[in-house]
C-alpha cells in the first residue's frame, strides 16, 4: 500500500508538473517579435487548457487551446517597430505569466556551422577583429538581441528550445554570433528599429545535418543508426535538426542568413540540389510556401581545405549556382577577408565585413534600399576580344561603373597550350563591360581563372566595393 501511494503521488506530481502553464523559446523575457505581422507566441498547459494571451500594446487578447501534448500556440497582430519596451500577459491552467522586456522589430535566423557559430569573443587561436573596440561602444540592449540556442544534437525531434536571450551590452554580447551581430547592427544602423537574431548554428556540420533523416535517406545517404553512430557528432544527419532547429521553426521571422559549407567540400556535385532543398524546407517549417522569405548565404572560407587537392573552388561554385537557381537568394563573397597567414585557420578574423555584406543583400531587397548595392560582379562570358587571339576578354556582371583597380591585381591567373598558370596583375575594365586581360607570357591564352583555390585571395571588386566571385572559364 505505501508504494502505490508514493507512486500515485509522483504520478500527481508528474501530472501537476505537466499541467504548469510555460513558455517555450524563443518566447521569455527580452523577446523581439517580427513588427507588422502576425507573430507566434507559443508554450505549455495541461492538454485541453484554454490560455489567454493579451498584448500590452494594443490591450487585445487572443485565445489559445493546448493540443493532446499540453502545446498552445496563437499569433499575435505586432504594431511597427519601437525602442518602446511591452509585456504579454497569459493566463490559463489557473496560472499568470508575464513576459517583459518585449521588443517590435526586425527578426532574422541565423544558422550554419562555426564561422556563424563564431562568437564576438572568437575561439582559441582564433580572434574577432577589433572586438575591444565593438565591446567598448555604447550599449545597445534595446537596439541589438539575439537568442542563442545551445549547441546539442539528437537522434530524435526535440520540441523545446533551451536558449536564452543576449543584449548588445559588454556583459552579454561576447557571446553573441560575431557574423550575425554585425549583420545585426548595419540593420539597425539604417533602420533604426531593434533588431532581433535567433542563432542557431552548429561547428562542423553538413547540409545534411540540418535536414530531416528521411530527406537525407531518400538520396541514398546511410542513416541508419549504425552508420550515424560511427560518424563523428557534428557530422550526424538530422543531429542539429532534431535537436535545435525543429524547437525554433515557425518561430515569426523576415528572413535567414546562413554560414555554412566547409563540411561539404568534396560534394559540390550535390551541392546544389540538397542546399536548394534545405531552403525550400527552412521556408515550409517557417509556414513560407512561396518563397517570401529572403535566404542570404555566405561562401565558405578561404583555407587550405585537402591539401594538393584544391576542391573548395567547385563548392564556392555551387554556393553561387544555388542562389541563382533558388528564388529570392544571394551569396555574398568572402574571397578578399583573409590575410595570408589565415590559410591553414578556418575561421578568419574579419567577420564585420561578412556580416556587413549579409545586410546589404536584406537592405536592398527587403528594405528598399536599392542604393545600396549588393550583388558581386560575376563572369559569364569569355572570348577573344575584337577576335585578338593574343587578348582574352571577360564579362562581368554588376559593374555600372567599373573596377576598383588595373594593377596590383591579385588572384588573376591565365594560361594557355601547356600546363602553367601566369599571374596577371594589369587587367583593364573596358567601357564595353569586359575586363581585357594579355600576358607576355602566354601568347595564345585560352583559359582564365581568378581566386580559384582552396586559399587565394583576390583584390578586384566592383567601384561600390563588392569583390569579384572566383570564376574560372575557358575558351
Amino acid at each position: 500500500m505505501k508504494r502505490f501511494l508514493l507512486t500515485a503521488a509522483a504520478m500527481l506530481l508528474a501530472v501537476g508538473v505537466q499541467a504548469k502553464l510555460a513558455l517555450r523559446q524563443p518566447c521569455s523575457d527580452g523577446m523581439v517579435l517580427q513588427q507588422n505581422s502576425q507573430a507566434v507566441v507559443w508554450g505549455h498547459a495541461t492538454p485541453g487548457a484554454s490560455v489567454s494571451v493579451t498584448t500590452s500594446w494594443n490591450g487585445r487578447s487572443y485565445k489559445a487551446k493546448t493540443d493532446s501534448e499540453g502545446f498552445w500556440q496563437t499569433a499575435v497582430q505586432t504594431p511597427e517597430a519601437s525602442y518602446k519596451a511591452c509585456s504579454i500577459t497569459l493566463r490559463g491552467d489557473g496560472e499568470t505569466i508575464t513576459i517583459k522586456d518585449v521588443l517590435i522589430g526586425e527578426v532574422w535566423f541565423a544558422s550554419g556551422q562555426s564561422n556563424m557559430e563564431m562568437p564576438l569573443k572568437g575561439f582559441y587561436n582564433c580572434p574577432v577583429e577589433g572586438i575591444e573596440q565593438v565591446m567598448s561602444q555604447t550599449p545597445a540592449p534595446d537596439r541589438i538581441r539575439m537568442y542563442n540556442e545551445p549547441i546539442t544534437g539528437s537522434y530524435e525531434l526535440v520540441t523545446d528550445g533551451k536558449g536564452r536571450w543576449l543584449k548588445a551590452v559588454p556583459n552579454e554580447m561576447a557571446d553573441m554570433s560575431a557574423t550575425a551581430y554585425f549583420f545585426a547592427r548595419k540593420l539597425n544602423q539604417v533602420l533604426d528599429v531593434p533588431v532581433g537574431i535567433i542563432n542557431c548554428s552548429y561547428g562542423g556540420t553538413r547540409v545534411e545535418s540540418w535536414l530531416p533523416k528521411e530527406d537525407v535517406g531518400a538520396w541514398g545517404d546511410d542513416v541508419s543508426f549504425e552508420g550515424l553512430e560511427n560518424t563523428p557528432a557534428w557530422l550526424r544527419t538530422s543531429w542539429a535538426h532534431n535537436a535545435m532547429f525543429n524547437p525554433l521553426a515557425g518561430y515569426t521571422i523576415k528572413g535567414f542568413i546562413w554560414y555554412q559549407g566547409c563540411s561539404n567540400v568534396g560534394a559540390d556535385n550535390v551541392f546544389v540540389e540538397r542546399m536548394s532543398h534545405l531552403i525550400k524546407y527552412f521556408r515550409s517549417r517557417f509556414g513560407d510556401e512561396g518563397s517570401e522569405l529572403p535566404f542570404y548565404m555566405t561562401e565558405i572560407a578561404p583555407f587550405v581545405y585537402k591539401p594538393e587537392t584544391n576542391l573548395a573552388p567547385a563548392l564556392r561554385a555551387a554556393q553561387h549556382e544555388v542562389a541563382h537557381a533558388v528564388e529570392n537568394t544571394g551569396t555574398i563573397v568572402t574571397n578578399d577577408l583573409v590575410a595570408s597567414f589565415e590559410k591553414d585557420n578556418i575561421h578568419p578574423c574579419r567577420k564585420m565585413e561578412v556580416g556587413e555584406r549579409l545586410a546589404f543583400y536584406a537592405l536592398n531587397r527587403q528594405y528598399g534600399f536599392t542604393g545600396i548595392a549588393c550583388e558581386s560582379p560575376e563572369a559569364v562570358e569569355i572570348f577573344h576580344p575584337d577576335g585578338n587571339p593574343s587578348m582574352i576578354g571577360v564579362r562581368l556582371t554588376n559593374c555600372p561603373l567599373g573596377l576598383n583597380r588595373w594593377r596590383e591585381i591579385e588572384g588573376l591567373e591565365v594560361r594557355g597550350g601547356d600546363t602553367v598558370w601566369y599571374p596577371v596583375t594589369y587587367a583593364l575594365y573596358e567601357w564595353g563591360g569586359y575586363l581585357r586581360i594579355t600576358s607576355e607570357f602566354v601568347p595564345d591564352p585560352k583559359e582564365v581563372r581568378y581566386g580559384w583555390g582552396d586559399f587565394k585571395p583576390g583584390n578586384l571588386a566592383n567601384v561600390q566595393g563588392l569583390p569579384v566571385a572566383p570564376f574560372y572559364l575557358h575558351l
